[in-house]
């Protein structure tokens, strides 16, 4: 009696980096993502440090280029995966998703690869940014493990902030609310320890803005850069992303596996 064996099948790790293949060559042919995720912040960059970087020095004595960087670099890996997030409803409507769920890989490599595309994302546009950062007057006093460091620092950013596009977009009809969803939490890459710096702004706004998630994101780019402070900045950033990671992962996955079930 001959004895049959199921076909052997691949890893988790190469299944999710076909699908981030698949997902940055789609991305690569159209254009939203790359402008959203590399022009638009590097535009942003230029214009801002033109226009207003000799004044905040004047003002405050310091280099608006060292966070004016991480913020743009912050900024991008959310347009970016906003852009991405908005097609996310359009695969749900079409059954794409579903069909995914149907293939015999790994349910998880889907989920996974998206989020292995936008960490490929960010650090490509996080390299460009900082290139352009360079031309500008950012220089870096660490060794070159800081400069890495530096760039990685939006990929931890984004694979969170992914998560929350996923789970808005699997329950979004047309994806607008990714949109309102996207002003506030864009806007505090900028309201941030970014520029100016937080002790310029009003008593009582400073609070606000020293605690808030990207505060304590952009102050550790800001340390990698300068050569200063990294310590506290990272704990507190670590423990904004342990603690949104913690809420916002169940439900992106829920929400994708119920989206893929759907059979829409």
């Amino acid at each position: 009696m001959t004895k049959t064996h199921a076909a052997p099948r691949s890893s988790l790790a190469r299944e999710s980096m076909l699908f981030a293949g698949q997902l940055l060559t789609h991305w690569r042919r159209g254009p939203a993502v790359t402008v959203q995720a590399v022009l638009l912040p590097t535009f942003l960059l230029i214009m801002y440090q033109l226009l207003v970087g000799k004044s905040i020095f004047q003002m405050t004595g310091s280099n608006s280029i060292y966070g004016l960087v991480p913020a743009c670099a912050v900024a991008g890996a959310m347009f970016g995966a906003l852009a991405a997030g908005l097609s996310i409803p359009l695969e749900r409507d079409r059954g794409l998703l579903s069909q995914l769920w149907l293939l015999p890989v790994r349910r998880a490599s889907a989920l996974t690869g998206r989020l292995l595309a936008e960490a490929a994302r960010t650090l490509v546009g996080s390299l460009v940014i900082t290139c352009v950062g360079v031309g500008l007057g950012l220089r870096f006093d660490g060794s070159w493990l800081a400069v890495i460091a530096f760039m990685l620092v939006p990929v931890l950013v984004v694979v969170i902030f992914s998560m929350a596009v996923i789970a808005i977009a699997v329950r979004s009809k047309r994806g607008a609310v990714l949109v309102w969803f996207g002003v506030p939490a864009i806007s505090m890459a900028f309201a941030s320890a970014g520029a100016p710096p937080i002790d310029a702004l009003p008593t009582w706004v400073q609070p606000l803005v020293r605690f808030q998630p990207m505060s304590s994101t952009i102050e550790v780019m800001r340390g990698l850069a300068e050569g200063g402070p990294v310590l506290q900045p990272f704990l507190i950033c670590a423990a904004w992303a342990v603690g949104l990671a913690a809420v916002i992962a169940p439900v992106a996955i829920r929400g994708y596996r119920a989206a893929a079930e759907s059979g829409h």
